[in-house]
């Protein structure tokens, strides 16, 4: 098993993940008979995505899809996506997350679909596109992102006389007044159990924490840049003006609800989580955009845990329907519209004005004053670095640096103390799998 690994790691870590480009689109049904319909199985936990499972059957009589749900994560659905590929019986697409396709890649369990496939990839968004290409090579069609932006209340704010915070200089300052103000508000909180959310703040931050040097990953989780994001979030826990409940609890939810927590750094389905638990502060909500760091330059800005493409597994019997499902699954406009609405996160689609809910939305826009708060991410989807690269330990990453962080919290080290361990930890996690490793 380790040289089996050791030998996909070595053709992952050669890798230049780049968007594919080329002429020609796949057959229309993927040659299916309407008579005699190919069959797909598609595993999903996407709510309400049989809607846009049954659209795609209604277009396509040569295709018929069949959905299953799965539970999200490496736990629930992963582990099973990896038992049916070995056992010789997996779907033919699964939603997987954009940091974990490296994992299935290293595990032999994609799919190979470049001939199908790289046709479509000026339909999305450029980074969001990459995440599915190894080597040249197409193996799951992006679906969605987490671009993250600021959201605040704007009726808090314009009490004590506070701006959206544009640096992480006015985030801090802001923080102060706010606490000056009414001590009993924070400008929001730590979230120490959620790594995808504190991997965002250092991605956004600038330096990537891993790479590929010839055959070997790079890892560099502890760098300046990442050290400089600590060091202002430490800051701020040290003078106690955030607070360290952990998000999406019921203590979290009651702060939105009563004010104590009056912003939050989330992603851009977040949206649909401040709307569920604080229905009674509708209308007093705004988003901004992610606050910058000095010497930037252009806008920069994260998704939190990437997004989930539609991966096609390995040993589906029909490539060309499967893609062409996953395809129209992630780019037409109705379907987008459905999965949109359902909460799935920022589509992965370049041409997002033919979707009706991002013009305008009767639900969302009210409960953010009136603001169309998707033009704010989708600015911050396009400028998610293109040079972020996944590893193939996401999960033990989350779980390490989760850990780490909560300690660090809890007063045992440092915030850059727990950056500094896991990145020790990331090492040797890598080279115990059998990858080839710099750094540490």
């Amino acid at each position: 098993m380790r040289s089996k690994l050791a030998r996909a790691a070595a053709a992952l870590a050669a890798v230049t993940l780049a968007a594919a480009c080329g002429a020609g689109e796949p057959a229309a049904d993927g040659g299916g008979d309407p008579a005699q319909p190919v069959e797909l199985t598609f595993w999903s936990w996407v709510p309400d995505i049989q809607k846009a499972v049954d659209a795609f059957n209604a277009a396509h009589p040569g295709i018929k899809v069949n959905l299953e749900t799965v539970t999200p994560g490496p736990d629930g659905g992963y582990a099973k996506m990896l038992a049916a590929v070995k056992a010789g019986n997996a779907p033919d697409v699964a939603q997987v997350g954009y940091d974990s396709l490296p994992s299935f890649l290293v595990n032999g369990a994609l799919e190979d679909v470049t001939e199908h496939a790289e046709g479509h990839a000026g339909k999305f968004v450029d980074w969001q596109w990459q995440t599915g290409v190894f080597a040249g090579k197409v193996y799951a069609i992006p679906q969605a992102s987490g671009p993250m932006g600021f959201y605040y209340r704007k009726d808090l704010f314009d009490k004590w006389g506070v701006e959206p915070p544009k640096t992480w200089d006015d985030f801090a300052a802001a923080a102060k007044t706010i606490q000056e103000k009414d001590e009993d508000a924070y400008i929001s909180t730590f979230a120490a159990n959620q790594a995808p959310w504190m991997i965002a703040l250092a991605q956004q931050a600038g330096q990537q924490w891993f790479g590929i040097e010839g055959d070997s990953w790079k890892v560099t989780i502890d760098n300046p840049d990442t050290r400089r994001m600590a060091d202002l979030w430490q800051k701020l826990l040290d003078d106690k003006l955030v607070k360290t409940v952990a998000d999406m609890s019921n203590g979290w939810y009651k702060d939105l609800q009563t004010g104590s927590i009056a912003g939050w750094i989330g992603g851009s389905w977040g949206d649909a989580i401040i709307r569920g638990n604080a229905p009674g502060t509708s209308g007093k909500w705004a988003v901004a955009p992610i606050p910058q760091w000095p010497g930037a330059g252009e806008f920069t800005s994260a998704s939190w845990g990437g997004g989930s493409a539609s991966a096609i597994l390995k040993g589906t019997g029909n490539p060309a329907a499967a893609t062409e499902f996953a395809v129209w699954l992630n780019s037409d406009p109705a379907s987008v519209d459905i999965l949109l609405s359902a909460g799935y996160g920022w589509p992965s689609i370049k041409d997002t004005g033919q979707i009706p809910s991002l013009q305008q939305d009767d639900t969302v826009f009210p409960f953010y004053g009136g603001q169309n708060i998707w033009d704010v991410f989708k600015e911050a989807d396009a400028a998610v670095s293109l040079d972020w690269r996944w590893p193939p330990v996401s999960d033990a990453l989350y779980a390490t640096l989760t850990d780490n962080a909560k300690a660090a919290v809890e007063g045992n080290g440092t915030l850059a103390d727990a950056i500094a361990k896991t990145q020790q930890a990331m090492v040797e996690e890598m080279k115990a799998k059998g990858l080839n490793v710099t750094g540490g």
